[in-house]
């Protein structure tokens, strides 16, 4: 994926612009990412923060991930599109979702990780590293 790239929720409140290619592009497969995605994984890119100008005010709210680690997730107030997480182990990093990009060819990912938490029925890549939890 090359910078610059955009994206935003579904409704338009809430958009985006990253200055930099990502540092990773994955799949998370942990309950949280389960439940907060409604799906069986979750899809991001991870880029650092002071590489993302976001306009609009994302609301966002805490938990204890898998990990034990406080992750903070960021949504749109008006139509509740995911966005947005951040964990405390990398604090200056976000991880974005890839459903949120205006153009989602370019995310291609390159690991899976949590896997010991995956749907019995996932079937993987074998194109791509599988990680039991994060490595």
């Amino acid at each position: 994926m090359t910078a610059p790239f955009f994206g935003g929720c579904a409704c338009g409140a809430i958009r985006y612009v990253c200055s930099r290619a990502p540092v990773a592009m994955l799949n998370g497969h942990c309950l949280d990412c389960q439940r907060s995605s409604g799906a069986p994984f979750a899809s991001g890119f991870i880029v650092a923060e002071a590489d993302l100008q976001v306009r609009g005010m994302p609301k966002t709210y805490s938990l204890r991930a898998s990990s034990g680690a406080l992750a903070t997730r960021s949504f749109c107030p008006q139509c509740g599109s995911p966005l947005f997480t951040r964990g405390e182990a990398n604090a200056t990093f976000l991880s974005v979702r890839f459903p949120t990009l205006d153009d989602t060819s370019a995310f291609q990912p390159m690991l899976d990780i949590w896997t010991a938490r995956a749907q019995p029925w996932v079937c993987f890549s074998q194109a791509i590293p599988h990680y039991p939890q994060t490595p």
